[in-house]
Order: structure tokens, then C-alpha cells, then sequence
């Protein structure tokens, strides 16, 4: 008699299948290759491993992946560990993430050559978008661990080099899981804030996973994008980040950075030392050529003779008054001649003198008569004498 097989629900069965795979596989590690990442608003990841023959889907919550130091991406190849899971509402198994790390250095070197490729693309190191760092700051912001030696060589060197300037800190972690966002957030803040004149992002010196943060996207668009100039400061002189191409100004290490930031005042004090004495000299030299010049000036025959140059001149002015009146002189001379002249001439013509040397005027109808051809016999006539005048019948 044939036994009857047992009949098991989706359920049942896909609860087995979980229990099989979960008891056996609870620790696992596993290389592959991330496709498909994303990280969701909640702060999950989600993300496929695959290899040249297989995908796997995989899983890793906030509480866990906040220890990762880097971001993932797409072709990076990393190590995780974590357990297989069983979702049965799909009836599919994932890995169920609980650490992870770049397969090796050159994982991570690939990463910064293909966020440094992309960048450069987009314009982010163009030299035209890098801001002029000014001379004499006021007020310096810094973004660093305030608990590093980073931190405290910025420090010295400011109190050092330029003691007037202000520092404003915006402490951020610089290093593991969330030293980018806390990088982001402060440079933002000190944006916002818009109290300083340059901004100084720093760290110490480290592994490539120690300054790992200074390599992610989200830093170095903030730096980009930061209306206050940027210089980067981050490791050792060997060492370089993203950050440092992206910043208006790249220091090899913190100390140099708080150099470039700020004056020498003692170099300042030099300069207006030197300035003074040069300043001093070339004045000195200015009022002795111009005390030499007056001296040649008061020496000389005009100032030693004010008296005869004076003389001199109210002479010429002399001469040139009796010119002046000579020849006005001659001038009313010659208009009093033409005016006698003028004046025998008219009396010449004057009728009342005629008259008085024996003449008459003969008028007959309103009109002198010049002619004795032209007086009528027959009309009455008008004679002017000089003493009177008869009218004939």
C-alpha cells in the first residue's frame, strides 16, 4: 500500500525552506561585485552582489550600515558579512548585511578614479571656478575634529602667525561611517553662518580609509558649492583627496593651510619697518634737494637786488606812460588841425557872411533865383539883405 506523500501549504513550505537555509547559513562572507545600489530615504541599502555566474540580493539596515566608512557604488568590489534570510511574501532569499569593506586598497583607488573622472567632467577643478583667498582675514572657519592634533596645529599656527584673526569652529567628524554628512553640514553651517572670510576643511594624516570622507561626492559638491572660499588641508604632503581638487586652495597638510590663510606678522612688521625707513630716507632726501634749490634761489642775483629789479621796472613803466601820453599828445595835435580846417572851411560857406560882404538873395515864388534868365519882370521878388529884407512891387 502506497503511503500518501504529505501536503504541505506555500507557507509551510516556504517556512522550512527558511528555517534549512537560516540554520545553515547564519554566518556567512561573501566577495562580489554592488549593482543596483541604492539607498533608501529610510537609510536602508539595497543592493545586488553578483560575480561572473550569479546575483544575490542583498539587504542592510541603518543600524548596521552606519559603521560603513565609504559609500558604495556601482562595480566596486567588497567583502560582506551577514546571514541568509528567507522574505516570504516574494519566496526569495537575500543576505541579510551586517559589516562591509572594499575587497582591497585598489577597490577603494578605483572608486576615487571614477568620482576624480566624473567630477573633472562636470567642470568641479576647472580653475575658473576657483575663488581668490584673501590676504588679511578677519574671521577663519574651520572644519575639523576638534579633538585631533589637526585642530590644535591650526591653532598654533593662527596664534602664532596672525593672533588678531577670529576663529570660528564647526567641529565635524572626520573620519568612519557619517564623516561626510557631518563634513557637509558644517560647511553649510558656516555658509549660512556668513560671518567668515575663508573656510579651512582639514584632518591629520591617515590610511586611504582614515580619509576616506574627503573622497565621497556629497563633500566635494559641498565644497564646490560653498560661496565662502575653501582651502582643503587634509593629510600629509603624499596624500590627496577629492576635496583637495575640488577646493579654491590645497594645503599638503593642516599647518600649511592655517600658513596660507593667514599673514606673518612678522613678516608684516618688517614690511612696515622697511616701508618707514625707505619712506623716511627718500623724504629726507626730497626736503634737502628742495632747501638746496631755495638757497640756490636766495643766492642768486634777482634776490640779492630786489631793490634795483623793483627800480628797473617802474622805469620801463615810466617810459611806457610818457610814450603813451607823446604820442596821445601828437594824436589831439593833428584832430585839433583838421578840426580848425574843418571849421574855416564851413564858416566859408556860412550865407550871413555873404550877405554882410554886399550880396542879396533874390527869391521869387518860394525859390531862389540864380539866373537873370530866370527872373520874370512881371512877378514880385524878394530881396534878403544882410540887415533886412524889401519885397519890390
Amino acid at each position: 500500500m502506497e503511503s500518501t506523500p504529505q501536503i504541505l501549504t506555500v507557507s509551510e513550505l516556504t517556512t522550512e525552506i527558511r528555517r534549512t537555509l537560516e540554520e545553515s547559513f547564519e554566518q556567512v562572507s561573501v566577495i562580489g561585485e554592488i549593482s543596483n545600489f541604492k539607498s533608501h530615504i529610510s537609510g536602508h541599502w539595497y543592493f545586488s552582489l553578483k560575480d561572473a555566474d550569479a546575483v544575490i540580493n542583498c539587504t542592510m539596515w541603518k543600524g548596521f550600515n552606519q559603521y560603513v566608512f565609504f559609500t558604495p557604488q556601482d562595480g566596486m568590489k567588497i567583502i560582506v558579512n551577514g546571514k541568509l534570510t528567507v522574505y516570504p511574501p516574494r519566496g526569495s532569499y537575500q543576505l541579510d548585511i551586517r559589516s562591509m569593506k572594499p575587497a582591497g586598497l585598489g577597490e577603494l583607488q578605483e572608486a576615487f578614479e571614477r568620482l576624480k573622472k566624473k567630477l573633472e567632467s562636470e567642470g568641479l577643478f576647472d580653475e575658473e571656478f576657483k575663488k581668490p583667498i584673501p590676504f588679511f582675514p578677519s574671521k577663519i572657519g574651520i572644519v575639523t575634529a576638534i579633538d585631533g592634533a589637526a585642530f590644535r596645529d591650526l591653532m598654533s599656527v593662527a596664534k602664532r602667525r596672525f593672533p588678531l584673526v577670529e576663529l570660528i569652529i564647526a567641529p565635524a567628524r572626520v573620519q568612519g561611517n557619517g564623516a561626510a554628512e557631518s563634513i557637509v553640514n558644517s560647511i553649510k553651517l558656516l555658509n549660512k553662518a556668513g560671518k567668515v572670510d575663508v573656510i579651512i576643511v582639514a584632518r591629520g594624516g591617515g590610511s586611504i580609509e582614515d580619509l576616506w570622507a574627503f573622497n565621497e561626492e556629497i563633500v566635494a559638491r559641498a565644497i564646490f558649492n560653498s560661496k565662502i572660499p575653501v582651502i582643503s588641508g587634509v593629510g600629509h604632503e603624499v596624500d590627496f583627496t577629492i576635496a583637495d581638487y575640488v577646493a579654491d586652495l590645497r594645503a599638503p597638510t593642516p599647518s600649511v593651510a592655517m600658513e596660507l590663510a593667514t599673514p606673518d606678522a612678522a613678516e608684516i612688521e618688517n614690511f612696515i619697518n622697511e616701508f618707514l625707513g625707505k619712506t623716511s630716507k627718500i623724504i629726507g632726501e626730497q626736503i634737502e634737494e628742495k632747501n638746496e634749490r631755495i638757497h640756490s634761489v636766495l643766492r642768486s642775483y634777482g634776490f640779492r637786488l630786489p631793490t634795483e629789479i623793483v627800480n628797473r621796472g617802474s622805469q620801463q613803466i615810466d617810459y611806457s606812460i610818457n610814450n603813451m601820453l607823446q604820442n596821445i599828445k601828437r594824436i589831439s595835435l593833428t584832430f585839433n588841425t583838421n578840426i580848425s580846417l574843418l571849421t574855416k572851411s564851413l564858416e566859408s560857406y556860412d550865407i550871413q557872411r555873404v550877405l554882410k560882404r554886399g550880396f542879396v538873395l533874390v527869391k521869387q515864388n518860394s525859390k531862389f533865383v540864380t539866373r537873370a534868365s530866370k527872373f520874370n519882370r512881371e512877378d514880385r521878388a524878394l530881396l534878403k539883405f544882410y540887415d533886412g529884407e524889401i519885397i519890390t512891387h
